[in-house]
């Protein structure tokens, strides 16, 4: 993406002024601070310590792989799902040394819960922030809760459910060997993360109360986000480490990926191409079957960026962008390439020893993403 910058600032596609003002301040510090709060909570091993505590719970397999896909559906709700990906990834292949579970059963199911979970939350993926921004929404944090939450919730299920088809086997062990020790980490930098993630859930809590109380009075994305970071860059001694430590190639990729739709706009080719679909909105079942196959060949953050343009001209309702959101996202549990979590845990996974094929993956991945798809599609044309 960076190299697609570049060559339209050489070809004159898009002045350097014109560049710098298309990209969006207030996305690219919205990630800054989640990325910053994610990397705290991984080297503190807070969110580790929480996984351990919940999945410690488990007496079966087959309860191990429910409260891993339920736990980290969840959390990839409040925190990018890459985050729980880089995470979880050591942790699951513990927890399959240590009981002897199969590690393809227990990758799976850490990968079908990242990216299931994100769909109902606006900061759970960067496709979604994207849609949330720039999808015309009036309160995209409610938009996407009370819309998206129910049937997540269901596709969460469905995807345990596709698991125990698919690990029938392993589902019955008993796990008998003690859950593996809580981390330790840094006592000090563990407080801060702790405090982050507690004002993060604050004031996503804050945000639904203020909404039902005054539906027009709201708090910003961007405002939970930096309020979530400030512990952190000003409390914490090893804030320099933190700051190195965050994504900057993600960040760098959306810089240049604002860049590029920039200059796409300037070059007309959007203008031409509405024009060549009659600027009529797509429907909620194309959205979808469009974010899911297109986003295995460009990857789902450039189809979005790509697509909310065209939707928007042609006059796309919110259900057809939380549509968008939906499609892109369930796109990853359709292929490894599907989405960056995917990557990040197979690049983990071999890092360790372990392999996750391609084939096995869409072996289990694909009755999962036809599934999910038809309950999203179904229950968005019935809202």
């Amino acid at each position: 993406m960076l190299g697609g910058a570049v060559a339209m600032l050489l070809s004159g596609s898009v002045a350097p002024v014109p560049a710098l003002q298309a990209i969006d301040l207030d996305v690219m510090i919205f990630l800054f601070c989640m990325f910053l709060v994610g990397v705290a909570l991984e080297e503190s091993g807070y969110l580790t310590t929480l996984s351990t505590a919940f999945l410690g719970r488990a007496k079966t397999a087959g309860g191990l792989i429910v409260l891993l896909v339920l736990c980290a559906g969840a959390g990839s709700a409040l925190l990018m799902n890459d985050t729980l990906a880089v995470i979880g990834t050591p942790l699951v292949l513990g927890y399959a040394v240590r009981y002897g579970i199969r590690s393809q059963a227990l990758l799976l199911a850490l990968a079908f819960a990242v990216t299931t979970g994100s769909v109902a939350s606006p900061i759970g993926n960067p496709q979604n922030l994207l849609v949330a921004t720039k999808g015309g929404f009036a309160d995209p944090l409610m938009a996407f809760l009370t819309v998206l939450g129910p049937p997540t919730v269901l596709a969460l299920l469905l995807a345990c459910a596709v698991l125990f088809v698919a690990f029938r086997d392993e589902w019955r062990k008993s796990l008998d060997a003690p859950a593996p020790p809580a981390c330790t980490g840094d006592p000090a930098l563990t407080a801060l993360a702790r405090t982050s993630l507690i004002v993060v859930v604050a004031l996503i809590i804050a945000k639904v109360v203020i909404f039902a109380v005054a539906p027009g009075t709201e708090i910003p994305l961007i405002v939970i986000a930096v309020a979530a970071a400030v512990p952190l860059l000003v409390l914490s001694p090893r804030r320099v480490e933190l700051v190195r430590k965050v994504d900057w190639a993600t960040l760098v990729f959306f810089a240049a990926l604002f860049v590029v739709m920039a200059g796409v706009r300037e070059s007309g080719a959007l203008a031409d191409l509405m024009a060549g679909t009659g600027e009529v909105a797509p429907s909620i079942p194309a959205i979808m079957a469009g974010g899911i196959i297109l986003s295995q060949f460009i990857s789902n953050v450039p189809f979005v960026a790509l697509a909310l343009p065209l939707l928007t001209a042609a006059g796309t309702g919110e259900a057809g962008m939380l549509a968008l959101a939906a499609g892109s996202t369930i796109a990853g549990n359709l292929t490894i390439a599907g989405a960056a979590s995917n990557v990040i845990i197979v690049q983990g996974a071999e890092r360790r020893g372990v392999t996750l094929d391609f084939f096995g993956f869409v072996k289990v991945g694909l009755p999962l993403t036809l599934i999910q798809a038809a309950v999203y599609t179904g229950w968005l044309l019935l809202i």
